[in-house]
């Protein structure tokens, strides 16, 4: 039989662990990159080396699958940053900023894709665009991002939640019926996906917005944004919203934190819907949760943050059990960490260290290193319902990548906050370089929307 040629890869990494995220939890020393996918790992992946091939020797330094950060306002983020809502002196603000044209629209979204790039981020969730709001987080923005995946100018993968209500405020179901009738933008569902839409249950604890069983000290216990004359009307409301958006095709995102508003959302959700926040939820909820399929994103930096404003709201005894994390990571529960940026910084290195903290963890640790690290990639693929074409390094999938200073397993968690992004490859493109490391063609990646999956291409 005639032999077969290798076709030469866009870009080889060689020289340092690989660390793939497979079920195994295989680490390799090469990988190869073609088409803006992964069609070699190991030393295989030399064999694809040919004379247009740039190679990046790691030098000893780590490859990790990039960063899928799964609540991040990054319109809101790039309009705002450097400031964030909570800083170390707790709730700073500075400035609020918003968008008012379409060149100051894209410019937010692109300086945000900017700043993910630099942290080794290549997916974001967009949590809440819609009519019902305007500037940061209104319809505009989800069609520009439109036209720059058309472009081809993204940075990082969108996954966008549509929103028929009040960003922290109230919806309607008329309203909710009406926006689920109208169109999303087309784009490249590689780079831009409009799956599902967000709700808001009710607010946080701090501001004594969170719907609970417990008691605030003013005798209230919060309720439900959604409108409704009775907590039994608002209840039954928020239900039939999830259910028209089941039978539109679409997943749900229900921001709650307190427990009841959780109680309420819960009968309603199903596999592939997610919670966000879950400040006040309980173990019999997660596991309820865990039976349904139905995920869980929470913020790490936030609770640390917050946890004494929550202790004052509700007092020692409640604040104790606030966000469970250990609790979460038992319960089998699909769950993803995020920044939920520009309320605290977007910097996964900061949050991955504050989940350690809350699990009283501070040395090496590579299991629990791996188990947070995967909340923010393997995990938040697969809330994405993307994890057969990106989230791990395998073959076939697409080529999201970051180069670490330094492997994660192998250092304590309060070390890894200063721990450098050196090198952050998004779809086969070199979009950020630390150290001006060589990289690929920049421009459109027409490869990229071959099948996925599949294995190592020769001809």
């Amino acid at each position: 039989m005639p032999s077969q040629r290798i076709r030469p890869a866009s870009l080889v990494v060689r020289g340092g662990p690989v660390l793939t995220f497979d079920p195994a939890g295989t680490v390799v020393r090469a990988m190869a990159v073609r088409g803006g996918r992964i069609v070699a790992l190991g030393d295989v992946a030399l064999d694809h080396i040919g004379q247009e091939t740039e190679v990046i020797d790691l030098a000893g330094r780590t490859v990790l699958p990039g960063i899928n950060d799964s609540h991040l306002h990054a319109t809101w983020l790039g309009a705002r940053w450097p400031d964030t809502l909570i800083g170390g002196a707790g709730f700073t603000g500075g400035e609020e900023k918003t968008v008012r044209t379409a060149a100051e629209r894209r410019a937010a979204i692109l300086r945000a894709g900017d700043l993910c790039a630099s942290l080794g981020i290549t997916s974001y969730t967009e949590p809440g665009l819609g009519p019902g709001e305007t500037g940061c987080f209104g319809a505009e923005v989800l069609e520009e991002y439109a036209a720059l995946a058309e472009e081809g100018l993204l940075r990082a993968r969108v996954t966008a939640l549509r929103l028929f209500g009040l960003l922290d405020g109230a919806s309607s179901l008329a309203d909710f019926r009406r926006g689920l009738a109208t169109p999303s933008p087309a784009a490249n569902p590689l780079w831009l996906t409009v799956p599902g839409v967000k709700i808001f249950a009710d607010g946080i604890p701090p501001m004594r917005s969170a719907w609970t069983h417990h008691c605030y000290a003013d005798g209230s216990h919060g309720a439900l944004l959604v409108d409704g004359d009775d907590d039994p009307g608002r209840a039954g409301n928020l239900a039939a919203m999830i259910r028209l958006a089941h039978d539109a095709g679409m997943t749900v995102a229900v921001h709650a934190t307190g427990d009841r508003s959780i109680e309420a959302a819960l009968g309603s959700l199903r596999r592939g819907d997610h919670l966000v926040h879950g400040d006040l939820v309980t173990p019999d909820q997660l596991a309820r949760m865990a039976s349904a399929g139905v995920g869980l994103t929470t913020q790490p930096a936030i609770a640390v943050a917050m946890r004494g404003m929550l202790t004052d709201a509700l007092g020692a005894e409640v604040g104790a059990k606030a966000w469970p994390l250990a609790e979460m990571l038992a319960s089998g529960v699909p769950l993803t960490l995020s920044s939920d940026a520009p309320v605290v910084t977007p910097d996964w290195r900061v949050h991955i260290a504050a989940a350690a903290g809350m699990l009283s963890a501070s040395e090496v640790d590579a299991e629990l290193m791996t188990r947070l690290l995967r909340c923010y990639t393997v995990a938040a693929a697969e809330q994405d319902g993307a994890a057969e074409w990106k989230g791990s390094l395998t073959v076939g999938r697409v080529a999201d990548f970051c180069v670490l200073a330094a492997n994660p397993l192998e250092i304590a968690f309060a070390d890894l906050p200063d721990v450098g992004v050196e090198l952050t490859v998004s779809g086969g493109r070199v979009v950020y370089s630390g150290e001006q490391l060589p990289a690929v063609d920049l421009e459109a990646h027409p490869g990229e929307m071959a099948g996925v999956g599949g294995g190592e291409e020769q001809d």
